[in-house]
This record gives C-alpha cells, sequence and structure tokens, in this order.
C-alpha cells in the first residue's frame, strides 16, 4: 500500500447510528470504516482524518462527516472538503444523507436509493422517501458537495433509520447497497481486499 492512494468512500453523517450500520457494510464489503470519524459533529480536522485513513490495513475506506445542523461549511465539511482534495486519496464516491425537509443545504446528487432500495433520479428525504425534485438532496453536512470533484454522489435517508429500513440488525441494506453502488460505478475491485481479509 506503501505509494499508493487511498482509496476512499464519503459519507455525510457521524452519528453513532451512522457508525454502528458503516461498521457492518464495511466488514460485509471487505473494506473498513473508519470508525474513529464519528461524531455529531465531527471531532477529528482533515489532516488528522487523512494520517488515520493512511493506518487502515486496506481499502476502500468508509470515512464519516457531521456538521450537526450548522448552516454553511461546519466542521465536518472543512474536515471533508480537506480529504477531497488531498494529493494521496482517491475518491470513489460520496453518499449524501439526507435531513430534516426544506433544509437550507442542499446538492446535487447523481441518483438516490430510497428507503425501498429502488434507484431513482428523485432526491429522497431523511425518511428514505422520495421526493418530486429529481437530482436534488437537502442535508446539514451538503454544502460543499457541488464543489467538489468526484466520480458519483448518491443520495440516502438517514442512515441506519429510514423507519426501521436501514436498521443495522438488518444488515443496513440501503446503506449497503449505496457503497455497492459507488463501487460498482468506480470500477473498483475489492477481490483483493476480501482475500487479504480472509487470510488474516
Amino acid at each position: 500500500m506503501e505509494g499508493a492512494k487511498r482509496r476512499v468512500i464519503l459519507i455525510t453523517d457521524g452519528d453513532k447510528y451512522a457508525r454502528k450500520s458503516l461498521e457492518i457494510v464495511a466488514k460485509e464489503i471487505g473494506g473498513r470504516c473508519l470508525s474513529v470519524s464519528n461524531g455529531n459533529p465531527s471531532r477529528l480536522d482533515g489532516s488528522t482524518i487523512v494520517k488515520q485513513i493512511k493506518k487502515v490495513v486496506y481499502d476502500p475506506v468508509l470515512v464519516m462527516f457531521d456538521d450537526s445542523g450548522f448552516i454553511g461549511e461546519g466542521a465536518g465539511e472543512k474536515a471533508l472538503r480537506y480529504v477531497a482534495a488531498h494529493e494521496d486519496i482517491e475518491i470513489l464516491g460520496i453518499i449524501a444523507v439526507a435531513s430534516n425537509p426544506r433544509h437550507e443545504e442542499w446538492t446535487k446528487v447523481d441518483v438516490c436509493i430510497d428507503r425501498d432500495g429502488e434507484i431513482t433520479a428523485n432526491g429522497v428525504d431523511k425518511y428514505g422517501i422520495q421526493e418530486l425534485e429529481v437530482g436534488k438532496l437537502y442535508g446539514d453536512t451538503v454544502y460543499c458537495l457541488d464543489e467538489l470533484n468526484v466520480p458519483l454522489i448518491v443520495g440516502i435517508g438517514d442512515i441506519g433509520k429510514m423507519a426501521g429500513k436501514d436498521h443495522f440488525e438488518k444488515g443496513s441494506p440501503i446503506t449497503r447497497k449505496a457503497v455497492e453502488l459507488i463501487l460498482e460505478r468506480s470500477g473498483y475491485d475489492g477481490g483483493r481486499n476480501k482475500r487479504q481479509k480472509t487470510d488474516s
């Protein structure tokens, strides 16, 4: 892994439900969740997060960012912007998480996954229910996403929740589908990591 860019998926949610769900999904796909990046709001700055990413044994690394409702660019988004622009990091995609309806902040998304697992061009709300607007998602840690050069932004409802349909005890199927979609669209081959997981 020395000298290679670390391949990362950024997630705009960092509460305990998101952490639990992402830890389960990461294990299932043969990746790693950077659990220390959780926080509501985010506690670590971008530089610290990059250092932590580099310590993870193998890719893909799922990293959490959260502004906890702060309007404008809060701590989570500042850290996200830093990580996304870092020369040692390759962003495979971003999972944009919806928050309260008609929040002041919104972002364009390439595609969304509703709480029934359906892929849609429409936005979704925090409950994972499809909205009428196409390609638009309201959230509290999405202010800077439009400015980032990333291959894919997938919108979903509140991780680990969505009226229980994404609960970690069910394997967080909506979150997992979003992660798998990003891996598939990016052309990422996780086979090496899965073998490494099996061997370790």
